[in-house]
């Protein structure tokens, strides 16, 4: 990870050491998100790059030519090294905008342990509270550049000493609270770890109660092997469902469109950030937005002919002129696309993603996936294993399993029970999940 020059001070100042920190042994490790309405997760795949200083818009649009798809943003910490003259929300919403996904990274306080010399560190006994400051100015940092629920936000930890006993204590520590206090505001909790030291030790603790399992991992190994399994410091079944990114080849320059930049590759298929985006009423009378992707949800409003609508992602809905794809504001409404500006107004538009809700598998045993919401229709492709995240789009009534006769659409069709997957309820509807068509 790029890790240049030195944090010009605290951000955290030292009252702020009091603040709540959360007791997480009571939920987990499979602590879920609370998403708010109008949010979405969005999912990264293929190559992408990180660099210390957010690149223009300009060398981002020549980097097309390139094979990279996603670009990392350092967008806070104390220990965040470089300038960031480009890194505003109107960057994000036109890189957004240009297709690119963004992977934001929080360069925060580092384990006493760390190898290297970043002055602003955590101890055992402070790793907790600092976890859940770093998480919380994240979460204002990550608010302000559009960055919204949904969204995975990465901690950097770099390479510590874990022959330490103690200093493993407190990453795993400083990770649970990290973890839990991002999930309580709606967002994904990633971390960027070294192979050696990181990944080692929240492999080992994947399934402890002890701990909050975060979301998401990436690690760095400059092997030059962009492969996503076959690590050998965590086993293929953790962080199994669109969970991993890979630093696979360190700090060097390559040139795209005329425009040079030293990066870090990166192979990805993990969360990565959502930003809304602005598109145009097309309808020549005013636009109903619903409580949900249906005429038969309650209007909430109506949007004039030309009006701009900020959408977060698009869902499956009733088949509104030659389309069926609703589009969700970001004040969590719902409008059909058959009359917003995007690319198409039969089926999904990149760059915008589709709304899912992710949440981690509970259940002890491999989750199977069906064709259909109920334990008579066959199994469809591998099951999840535990700690996966279920991509959920919507939900419906199936057969009774446990206490739920909820079922979850997948975003690549198949069914699972909500039984088995972390979220706001084991019995019924989990909001801010539509009920699928």
């Amino acid at each position: 990870m790029r890790t240049l020059g030195r944090a010009a001070g605290s951000a955290i100042a030292a009252a702020a050491l009091v603040a709540t920190t959360f007791s997480t042994a009571a939920a987990l490790p499979e602590d879920p998100a609370a998403y708010p309405a109008g949010s979405s997760a969005t999912w990264g795949t293929g190559r992408g790059f990180d660099t210390c200083t957010a690149p223009s818009l300009a060398a981002l649009s020549a980097w097309r030519a390139s094979q990279y798809r996603t670009v990392n943003i350092y967008f806070g910490g104390v220990n965040r090294g470089c300038a960031q003259p480009n890194l505003t929300a109107a960057w994000v919403r036109s890189a957004a905008a240009a297709s690119w996904r963004i992977l934001p990274t929080y360069f925060g306080r580092q384990p006493y342990c760390m190898l290297g010399n970043k002055p602003h560190r955590y101890t055992s006994a402070t790793s907790s509270t600092y976890g859940a400051q770093d998480a919380q100015d994240a979460i204002a940092q990550a608010r302000a550049l559009g960055l919204l629920p949904g969204s995975a936000l990465y901690a950097d930890v770099e390479h510590y000493d874990r022959t330490n006993a103690d200093c493993v204590l407190a990453v795993r520590r400083y990770v649970s609270n990290w973890t839990v206090t991002l999930h309580r505001a709606g967002y994904l909790a990633g971390v960027y770890v070294h192979q050696d030291s990181g990944l080692r030790d929240l492999s080992a603790s994947y399934l402890s109660t002890s701990w909050a399992r975060p979301d998401a991992v990436w690690m760095a190994r400059w092997d030059g092997n962009p492969a996503l399994t076959g690590w050998p410091t965590a086993p293929n079944s953790q962080w199994a469902g669109r969970q991993r990114a890979k630093q696979y080849l360190g700090d060097h320059t390559e040139t795209w469109g005329g425009v040079a930049i030293n990066i870090d590759s990166d192979s990805l298929n993990a969360p990565v950030a959502t930003v809304a985006l602005s598109y145009r009423v097309t309808s020549s009378v005013p636009l109903s937005a619903r409580t949900g992707p249906s005429t038969a949800y309650p209007l909430v409003r109506g949007w004039a002919p030309g009006s701009t609508l900020s959408v977060v992602c698009q869902g499956a809905g009733q088949a509104v002129g030659s389309t069926a794809v609703w589009n969700r504001l970001t004040d969590g409404s719902w409008v059909t696309d058959y009359y917003v500006s995007t690319p198409s107004n039969t089926t999904y538009s990149s760059p915008l993603p589709k709304c899912t809700y992710p949440g981690p598998v509970t259940s002890t045993t491999p989750l199977a996936a069906r064709t259909g919401p109920g334990t008579s229709y066959p199994a469809a492709g591998a099951a999840l294993p535990r700690g996966a995240l279920a991509w959920v789009m919507c939900q419906r009534a199936g057969s009774l399993v446990g206490t739920s006769r909820v079922w979850n659409r997948l975003d690549d069709g198949r069914w699972v029970s909500d039984y088995y997957v972390g979220n706001r309820s084991a019995t019924t509807w989990s909001a801010p999940i539509p009920r699928c068509p």
